[in-house]
C-alpha cells in the first residue's frame, strides 16, 4: 500500500513537513498536523485515502488531481500548505489542546509574515482549539489575522465520514469563489 514498513512510518513520528508557502498567496491551506505518511514522504496530505488532493481539483482550485509529490506546483496557482502543529503523529488526537493553542500562536505569526488573502484551516476542531473559537462552524470566520480572512473547512481525512468528497468540494469551491480564484478545471 505505502511502500513503507511500519517501522519506517514510526521513525517518521515527530518529523516536520516543510511548508509549501510564499508571500501574498490567495489561499494558504492549513492542515491539523502531518500524519506519519506525510512525514515519511515529506509531502502534505500523502496518506492514501486522504481526500485533500481530489477535493482541491473537484472544487476548481487545480486543473487536475495533483499527487502529493507535486505539492510545489500549488505555488503557481497562488496556493500553499502549512499546519497548525508542525510535528507528525499517527493520529491528530495525539496532539493536546495546549500544543494546538501554541500552534495557533505560531500560525498567526506565520500568516502575519506571509499575508495570504485567506487562511483555510482544514479541520473545524483544530481551528476551534487553536484559536479559542469554541462555537466556530464550517465557513468564513469573523476573526482575521491582519488583513487575512479565515475559512474553516472540513477535514479531508478519510476518517471524516460526515463529509463526502462532493460536499467537501462544494465547501472548498465556496472558498475559491470568495478568494477570487478562477475555476481551473478544464
Amino acid at each position: 500500500m505505502t511502500g513503507f514498513t511500519p517501522q519506517e512510518l514510526q521513525a517518521a513520528r515527530d518529523r516536520v513537513v516543510p511548508d509549501v508557502a510564499a508571500g501574498g498567496l490567495s489561499v494558504l491551506f492549513c492542515g491539523i498536523n502531518p500524519g506519519l505518511m506525510s512525514a515519511a514522504t515529506g509531502h502534505h496530505f500523502a496518506r492514501p485515502g486522504n481526500r485533500f488532493w481530489p477535493v482541491l481539483h473537484l472544487s476548481g482550485f487545480t486543473p487536475r488531481v495533483l499527487k502529493p509529490s507535486e505539492q510545489q506546483q500549488l505555488l503557481a496557482y497562488g496556493l500553499g500548505i502549512t499546519n497548525v502543529v508542525a510535528r507528525a503523529s499517527a493520529r491528530a488526537d495525539e496532539v493536546g489542546d495546549e500544543e494546538f493553542r501554541e500552534g495557533g500562536r505560531l500560525l498567526t505569526e506565520r500568516v502575519e509574515r506571509l499575508r495570504p488573502r485567506w487562511l483555510a484551516v482544514v479541520g473545524i476542531t483544530a481551528y476551534r482549539t487553536a484559536f479559542g473559537e469554541r462555537k466556530a462552524v464550517i465557513g468564513p470566520q469573523e476573526r482575521t489575522i491582519g488583513e487575512t480572512r479565515i475559512w474553516a473547512l472540513p477535514n479531508p481525512s478519510g476518517l471524516n465520514a460526515h463529509w463526502t468528497a462532493r460536499t467537501m468540494a462544494e465547501e472548498f469551491a465556496r472558498l475559491r469563489e470568495a478568494a477570487g480564484v478562477p475555476d481551473r478545471r478544464s
